[in-house]
């Protein structure tokens, strides 16, 4: 079985209007958000792959730290960057089969659309650091394909705070 977490970057600061979209921080409604999610999350990943997005990898920087996770090991890959549902995929499907679970920061609309496009429905568009969890019955990132998906977890921030 594998498990992927996909995991929408928390709120960023749109302050400085210098910044180009790539250098864009978190705001501090985004660190809060990126805590409160990150402390209650429970499953330790295999693996953590980022967005070269300061705003993302700021995001999966909290995560590490709060589940103890090596920051270091945090991949980060360029695919995940302005680019669409099937270089997400590809980025999936080139994961090491070494790996079961993995999380992945990156960008809406697109991480809203992929997973969309792996479970038969998912609740809503998924909000800043909202995660959605979802299960695959295969050995092989490989063989993720599309509606195969379970989603056995939806949270966001708001739903918390409710």
């Amino acid at each position: 079985m594998k498990k992927i977490f996909l995991v929408r970057h928390a709120k960023s600061d749109w302050n400085n209007p210098e910044n180009k979209d790539i250098e864009r921080p978190l705001n501090d409604r985004g660190y809060n958000n990126a805590n409160l999610m990150s402390k209650q999350f429970k499953t330790i990943p295999d693996l953590i792959v980022s967005s070269p997005a300061i705003r993302a990898i700021s995001t999966a920087l909290i995560f590490a730290r709060n589940l103890n996770y090596d920051s270091n090991k945090i991949q980060i890959k360029k695919e995940l960057y302005e680019s669409s549902v099937k270089d997400y995929l590809s980025v999936i499907h080139q994961l090491d089969n070494q790996y079961n679970t993995t999380m992945l920061f990156a960008h809406n609309p697109t991480i809203s659309d992929l997973a969309d496009s792996l479970v038969k429905s998912l609740p809503m568009e998924m909000a800043t650091c909202a995660i959605a969890g979802i299960s695959f019955e295969c050995s092989k990132w490989t063989d993720i394909k599309n509606k195969q998906g379970e989603l056995f977890l939806f949270d966001y921030p708001k739903k918390n705070n409710d």
